[in-house]
Formats: C-alpha cells, structure tokens, sequence
C-alpha cells in the first residue's frame, strides 16, 4: 500500500502534462479567432487584393 502512496505523490507533484494541457488550450483558442477573423474579414480582404490586382494590371497596360 505505501508504495501506491509514493507513485500518487510523484504523479500529483507532477505538472508536465498540466503545462502541455495549457498550450493545447491555448493553441486551439488561437486557431479559433483565426478562422473567426477570416471568416469575418475575408471577403474584404479579397476586395482589397482585387482593387489593387486591377490598379497594378491597369498601371502596367497604360505603360
């Protein structure tokens, strides 16, 4: 019995698996408001390439 006591101590003491916990919360929060904000801003931001895709081609036809 006294060396399970001694192994639940060790495991308690333990914070590894706690720390790499955090940083897959964290990773997955961070992946979230990516795809959040493309989803948000990505239509505008594909204007935005548009408008300057056709200032560039024009630019270059008037040359």
């Amino acid at each position: 019995m006294m060396n399970y006591m001694k192994i639940w101590t060790k495991l308690k003491a333990d914070r590894r698996g706690v720390t790499a916990m955090e940083y897959g919360i964290i990773a997955g929060l961070l992946a979230l408001v990516i795809v959040a904000g493309l989803t948000v801003g990505g239509p505008q931001l594909g204007n935005i390439f548009n408008t300057i895709g056709t200032t560039l081609t024009s630019a270059a036809n008037a040359s």
